[in-house]
Formats: structure tokens, sequence, C-alpha cells
């Protein structure tokens, strides 16, 4: 099939095979071992863009993927442009877990797929938006709701219209099993896995209340992107809380200072160094006791001090009032086809009629408020529940 490539196309695509031949360590997952569901119209080994190059193409070029901008990462309601917004969280998320892809010699493409597309599935308002729309579910009685099976969702079956974007299952393997809350000493891959494994996974998030916390991605590079989200947001946490005032920096346990340091940029230094010294020559990733347990107490201060403190949760009664309003009248707007909801022009409009068959109206408004950024919700939930002003007349 190479031979039906350009003399030029086909120097290209022989020298990327090589460069990962003559680069990559033997736990490295390497382009050609990529496989999607569908064929492609111009094959994965015929193509000057290797296949996860390709995946990181097609994500950032996504509706959803522009979404990112206006989707806070921990602290919504803050008026400060200073604080991290999810946007923000994945690019740091991806070049920090490329750090380590190119230290262990592992393929750095597939990681950047990874870790743009990990947290496409967010809702508005970050995990509190998260818990408030799996609590609907639950009483809808349609499953439950996982950010990291919607970022599946979106990539997979939502985007271009309700086609997808048919990445490659390493990809959405390795978004599937980012979850960023479980923090260990070693992170060792799952056996390999095909769709049909990845599907029962995939599923499972949906169907099972206690599915998901530890399955594994299969790739190494998985791996990375995994321990890199934490790597990512607890330091950078405690940055964006002192700029809001809700901790100071001497609040910091006194452990943690020591092993860690008291700075975003030396935990990112420190946790990095020490994964990678542990990590060399391994078919796993793995830190030292020391530095698990001092990520282990960094975690729990995080917790206690900012995600539940009492300051930043004083609002959150009226956001989940919020969720369950916008959520009850658009499903009205659904069942009744009213086409002038925003549902429609802004959402079902653009999909496929094979979406609109094969979609219950509970899971469509789902779909469509988790896409949301924290801005387009208050804007929807103002325009369908609050009095607009007529102007200096009626027109």
């Amino acid at each position: 099939m190479i031979l039906l490539l350009s003399a030029w196309e086909k120097s290209i695509v022989e020298n990327n095979e090589k460069r990962e031949q003559l680069t990559l360590s033997p736990y490295a997952c390497p382009s050609s071992a990529a496989e999607r569901l569908h064929p492609e119209p111009i094959p994965d080994s015929e193509n000057i863009r290797p296949a996860y190059y390709h995946d990181t193409d097609r994500i950032i070029h996504s509706l959803a993927y522009s979404r990112y901008i206006d989707k806070t990462q921990v602290f919504f309601l803050f008026e400060n442009d200073h604080i991290t917004h999810r946007v923000l969280h994945v690019q740091l998320v991806s070049k920090i877990a490329r750090t380590i892809g190119r230290f262990l010699r592992l393929n750095e493409d597939l990681i950047e797929a990874i870790a743009l597309g990990h947290d496409i599935g967010h809702t508005p308002f970050g995990h509190d938006g998260e818990r408030y729309l799996n609590e609907i579910c639950e009483e809808m009685g349609i499953g439950y709701f996982r950010h990291n099976a919607q970022s599946v969702r979106w990539l997979q079956e939502l985007e271009k219209g309700g086609e997808g974007l048919n990445l490659t299952l390493q990809v959405l393997d390795g978004i599937l099993c980012h979850n960023g809350e479980a923090i260990s000493e070693q992170y060792i891959p799952a056996p390999r896995k095909t769709f049909e494994d990845f599907q029962l996974e995939y599923e499972k998030l949906w169907t099972e209340k206690d599915f998901g916390h530890d399955i594994k991605p299969y790739t190494l590079e998985g791996c990375v992107v995994r321990i890199s989200d934490v790597i990512a947001y607890i330091g950078r946490d405690i940055e964006d809380a002192i700029i809001v005032k809700l901790i100071t920096r001497d609040q910091l346990p006194e452990h943690v200072v020591r092993v860690l340091g008291n700075t975003n940029r030396e935990i990112i230094d420190r946790l990095i160094r020490d994964l990678v010294q542990h990590s060399l020559g391994k078919p796993y990733l793995v830190f030292s006791p020391e530095i698990v347990g001092a990520l282990h107490e960094l975690r729990d201060f995080n917790y206690r001090y900012i995600y539940l403190s009492p300051v930043k949760q004083s609002q959150d009664t009226k956001i989940r009032a919020m969720f369950r309003q916008l959520f009850s009248a658009l499903l009205e707007h659904v069942k009744e086809n009213d086409t002038s909801s925003p549902i429609f022009y802004d959402f079902l409009d653009n999909m496929s009629p094979k979406y609109k068959e094969n979609t219950p109206p509970a899971r469509m408004v789902v779909d469509y408020i988790a896409g949301m950024t924290d801005d387009y919700f208050m804007d929807t939930y103002t325009g369908l529940f609050l009095p607009q002003k007529f102007g200096r007349e009626i027109s």
C-alpha cells in the first residue's frame, strides 16, 4: 500500500517509522499499533501524519475542544483572570506528560492526544457541576454521569453532528482511564485491550455506581497522563487558592513543604524528577514512598482547605438548584418539541437523525448541559427564568 504514495509522501512515512523505531522505549506504544473502529479514507499506514498525531489534530479542531476556554477548573464564580480554566489545565497536563514521556522515551503523540482530550466531557462548574448532573441522572433512572465517559462520548459519538471523530483505541482508552483522583505509588498498565474490552468498561461507567475508580489504561502513555493530571492540578490549585485569598502559603503542611516544596514550580519539578528516576527502564511508573506519602498529604490538605472550603461552597445550593431547574425546563422542551428552545437551535438542530432517534430525551438534555461553558449555562438559565428588559420600547 505504501507504493501508492508519491515519493515525498513515502519518504515521510518511512522517516516517521524509523524515528519511532530508533527512539521509542520497548514499553512505548508505537503508531503502528494504533487501532480504529472504522476504516479511514487514508489508512494510518499511508498517512504522513502518524495516527496519534492525527488524533490530536481532530481533538483540537473539535467543537467540544473550543468550549474548554470558558469552563472553570475549581474556582468558578471568581472574577479573576489569573485563575486556572480548564483550557489551561489540559495544556499543563499535556506539557507535564510530554516531559515525562520524553524522559522515558514514550510516544509523545499519543500522550498529547490523551492529555488534550481527557477533560472534554467536563460539565460547567467543574466537579461540582459533575456531581449535580450525576444526581439528576440517578433520579431520572438513566444511570450515572462520569466526565471521563462523557469525554469519550463527545469525541466518539457526538462530534460532527453525531458521526464522531473515529479516534484510535489507545487515545480513547487513555481518556476513559485518566482518573486524576486516584494517587498510587505505582501505575501499572492493564493488559492489552480490544475495542470490545474498552466498550465494556465504557458502558459500565454509565450503569454501575461504583465502577471506574480502578480502571487502568493499557498503554504506559495513558498511565503517564493519569499521574500528570494530578501533578498539573495539585500545586496549581494551591496557587489559585492563594490568589483568591482562600488560603495562605504558610498554611501548607510542614512535611509536604519539606518533601515537595511550597510553590507549584517546586512541586511539579520534584514530582517529575522522582517519578522519572524510579521509573526508568520499567514497564510501569513508580514514585518513591516518601514522595507518594507527601502527595497524599497534600491532596488531603487541598480537599480540606480548598475543595470543601465553606467559603468556596457558599453558592453551591443555588447552583445545584439552577442545574435542576434548567434540566427540568429543557426536558419539557424536548418532550414538547419546542423548537424555539435553545436546546434545539444550539444543539439538536445540528445533530443527526440517528442521534435524535436513538437518544432518550433525558440523555439529550444531559449531553447539552454537560457541553455548556460556565457563561453559557448562566446565560441560558437567565434567558429561561429571569425577565428580560424591553429597552426603550416594545418592538
